[in-house]
């Protein structure tokens, strides 16, 4: 074996060695291999709202359970946990907008904002919302999430002040 071909087995060697030693030596977190994101919906309200979700293209923009329309590009909030963070009735009003940016502004390109869904018939919107309002985060994750909703809307780095964006 040539002193090269060594030197990189050896190298392939540390990094197997080090990627089984990392958990053995400090431990993996509490919450590492825990989903933090769920649904206190009943299953049927799911299956209602998981149609509407799909008739209206909601997937094109935004990501839920993974289900996104992986082409896109489009920056818009993940959903999963977004109960955690607006209310039911803010939703409701957010999709019943004539104009949803006069509600949360949006820093997208027309194109990519949030369109409104006031032509959905008002049951639509209130199982819409209703099931959004549903999607919970686990306390140990909600920092996180408040983080990532704020820098998708913002673009800005969570936690900074305004003074040193």
């Amino acid at each position: 074996m040539r002193r090269g071909e060594k030197a990189v087995l050896l190298f392939i060697a540390l990094v197997v060695a080090a990627g089984v030693a990392r958990p053995l030596l400090f431990g993996e977190g509490k919450h590492d291999r825990e989903i933090p994101y769920f649904s206190t919906a009943a299953p049927s309200v799911a299956r209602e709202a998981m149609a509407i979700y799909r008739q209206n293209g909601c997937k094109d923009c935004h990501s839920l359970w993974t289900l996104r329309d992986m082409t896109q590009a489009v920056p818009a909030p993940i959903l999963d946990g977004i109960g955690s963070l607006r209310s039911e009735t803010w939703l409701y009003d957010y999709l019943s907008s004539e104009n949803p940016q006069d509600i949360l502004p949006s820093r997208l390109k027309l194109k990519y904002r949030m369109p409104s869904y006031a032509n959905l018939s008002e049951s639509d919107r209130h199982i819409l919302a209703g099931y959004l309002a549903s999607l919970q985060v686990k306390d140990w994750y909600l920092e996180q999430t408040k983080q990532a909703e704020y820098e998708k809307l913002t673009g800005k780095e969570y936690g900074k002040s305004s003074k040193d964006n």
